[in-house]
């Protein structure tokens, strides 16, 4: 087993865990956003170490936006490409050529899926972590407004309290007289 990280947080945790297995760490800090050249640089780099013979299979883990509160751990095997065969095309009977032939194209084709593929990744990440930190962010407006309610009722309160107090001491001395 390999790890390849991108990201320092994913790299931290797993050095902790599971530190002699971290090859390589990528991280992507001092970035205002992501873009596929950045994608393109780790899928060259896994690709590369494919071809040095250094794993057989390769699979990427990150966190799927679906909604704002709801980003779900996924996995999907990138090397080798998994394909659906349950959802196969009906051609009808109809043939196909490929110019080039089909090797030509596949070998442009698949190292760039690579690179699609984590460039997908890294937006779904950056997609996940704004839905989380907006949700934080709600979170912490509303525990914020709550407790300047209750602090709004708390100081009523004493305010009240001292004003009767007060008007108790005034009735008092008035009444002595």
């Amino acid at each position: 087993m390999k790890i390849f990280t991108v990201g320092k947080k994913g790299a931290d945790a797993l050095k902790r865990l599971h530190g002699k297995y971290v090859v390589e760490a990528t991280d992507f800090r001092g970035r205002k956003s992501i873009n596929f050249e950045d994608a393109d640089i780790v899928g060259k780099k896994i690709i590369s170490m494919f071809d040095a013979g250094e794993f057989d299979i390769c699979s990427l883990f990150f966190s799927e936006f679906r909604s704002v509160i709801q980003q779900v751990p996924t996995a999907l095997q990138l090397i080798p490409a998994k394909v659906d065969t349950s959802k196969s095309a009906d051609l009808g009977g109809a043939g196909y050529e490929v110019e080039p032939d089909e090797e030509v194209v596949l070998t442009q084709l698949l190292p760039r899926n690579i690179s699609v593929q984590m460039f997908r990744a890294l937006l779904e990440n950056a997609a996940s972590e704004q839905g989380a930190r907006m949700s934080a962010m709600d979170n912490a407006t509303r525990n914020a407004g709550d407790m300047i309610n209750k602090l709004t009722i708390k100081y009523n309160r004493q305010r009240q309290a001292q004003i009767t107090k007060e008007l108790i001491e005034i009735i008092s001395g008035a009444e002595a007289l």
